[in-house]
């Protein structure tokens, strides 16, 4: 699965977001969805393929670190569409502006 495959689940989104601040254990990853082990595996299995996460043996444990290399892929693609929103955004202030001055 390629990486926009994989961010567009928002439970892998959320999983990324749970390892930004370090390395977490599969059961505490587990532990903060309504969703069964099973399922959370299979949705950290996607990251794996996607080389978002890696995981690290430790034990009886396994650990997920975040890989957020592979986000550059979609850095770089969402950069030509800032200036979009950019655009488009200063055109709403300014109409918000404007209508609070009549």
């Amino acid at each position: 699965m390629d990486v926009f495959g994989a961010l567009a689940n928002p439970v892998r989104r959320e999983l990324l977001q749970a390892l930004r601040d370090g390395p977490l254990p599969a059961g505490e990853l587990a532990g903060r969805f309504s969703l069964s082990r099973p399922a959370v595996s299979e949705h950290l299995g996607v990251l794996r393929q996607a080389r978002l996460v890696t995981e690290e043996p430790r034990g009886r444990h396994r650990y997920y670190h975040l890989a957020a290399g592979p986000l550059a892929e979609v850095s770089d693609w969402l950069h030509p569409f800032e200036r979009y929103w950019r655009d488009r955004l200063t055109a709403l202030r300014d109409f918000v502006e404007r209508e609070e001055d009549l």
